[in-house]
């Protein structure tokens, strides 16, 4: 079951030979983490979702408020199996025609649902070891802060880190500096100082990266700051971790020889808790 412009239908029929986001990438996404109906951080990312189509000149539609994007998505998971919690992705493309040059800037949207086992935000600790991924890197640009279907970064580097048997890789900028995970991003403690690469480096402009800079600042004795970090200062770390709106906080444990602490990412994590509980 999906959500295809508004209705729940078993397969949308769209022709994947027409549709600008499978010839051409030309779209957008958000995900989503939903909990015991309700969808988390939902004002962060329908204004995240908006600036994306707005960045990318795609015309939003008139009714696409955020009432109307809560509305549908939760729709959808009630018709779906009861699970503890979903993660829910919004794709909207731009409608066929034209080739670089669209012929129509109106856009068509998905919303897709998968259960998942965990209700609230765990803390694991296990292994969790990452490596620099060289092979291509990201632009430090605007459009390289949004969720855009132009991923070949985090798949060619996914694949890298599932050959050499790592959980995740660090990405680097045109600048060789540090500026997220694959599937997140980054933060490192150094002493009593909280540091996550600027926006402007390049990352994305997460959501669950928010959550954290906001739970971070309330932390006696933290400085928490937004800086570029280059490869070197990982060795200098006190702790490492990765961070997105499905699995939430996630404990770097080793990065080449040097290993790593977690008790800044385990404190985060029930303070995130915390918040979610409350309500987001």
């Amino acid at each position: 079951m999906i959500n295809y412009n508004g209705d729940l239908v078993s397969d949308s029929n769209i022709s994947v030979h027409e549709n600008r986001g499978f010839l051409f990438g030309d779209s957008v996404f958000e995900t989503l983490r939903v909990l015991g109906g309700k969808v988390l951080f939902s004002e962060d990312h329908y204004f995240r979702l908006m600036a994306s189509l707005r960045i990318v000149r795609m015309e939003i539609p008139m009714h696409f408020t955020m009432e109307y994007m809560e509305e549908q998505v939760l729709s959808l998971v009630a018709a779906l199996d009861n699970a503890p919690a979903y993660r829910v992705r919004i794709s909207f493309f731009r409608k066929n025609g034209g080739f670089y040059l669209p012929t129509d800037n109106n856009v068509g949207f998905i919303i897709t649902a998968a259960p998942l086992n965990e209700a609230l935000y765990s803390f694991k600790e296990e292994n969790y070891e990452v490596d620099l991924f060289r092979d291509y890197f990201v632009s430090k640009q605007l459009l390289s802060t949004l969720k855009t279907t132009n991923k070949m970064v985090q798949i060619t580097g996914s694949i890298y880190a599932h050959e050499n048997d790592l959980q995740n890789c660090l990405l680097l900028n045109d600048e060789k500096n540090v500026v997220e995970a694959l599937q997140g991003n980054v933060f490192m403690l150094m002493g009593n100082k909280l540091i996550t690469p600027p926006v402007s480096d390049g990352c994305l402009n997460g959501i669950m990266r928010k959550q954290v800079l906001e739970l971070a600042k309330k932390l006696e004795g933290i400085e928490v700051t937004e800086t570029s970090v280059s490869p070197f200062d990982l060795q200098k770390a006190d702790e490492i971790f990765i961070t997105n709106v499905i699995q939430g906080i996630r404990p770097v444990t080793k990065y080449r020889k040097k290993e790593y602490g977690s008790a800044m990412a385990s404190e985060l994590v029930k303070r995130l808790n915390a918040k979610v509980r409350l309500g987001s």
